[in-house]
């Protein structure tokens, strides 16, 4: 099983399938802490993220919010929602 530490520079490098299957490999593993847990699910969203894949990012961090509310997904989640919060208006006023 990879390490937090590896999904992380899987990320950097841009590869985000394989950060994906690994992050999705300690989600579904057995006794480890709620900490590792919260950071596996934070760095599925960054993978989803990554791949493009907004909703599937967005419900990640979600899931490590539960278990860290105040743990880097929080701020990924706010990110993400301005974003999609985001218009110009003047793009409706012709």
């Amino acid at each position: 099983m990879k390490t937090i530490q590896e999904i992380k520079d899987m990320l950097s490098r841009s590869e985000g399938q394989q950060a994906l299957d690994a992050a999705d490999e300690i989600i579904g593993s057995k006794d480890i802490s709620r900490e590792t847990l919260a950071n596996a699910y934070y760095l599925r969203g960054n993978a989803y993220r990554q791949q493009g894949n907004v909703r599937m990012a967005l419900n990640s961090y979600l899931e490590s919010m539960e278990l860290d509310p105040d743990g880097p997904a929080a701020e990924a989640y706010r990110h993400i929602q301005e974003l999609l919060d985001f218009y110009n208006k003047d793009y409706y006023n012709p």
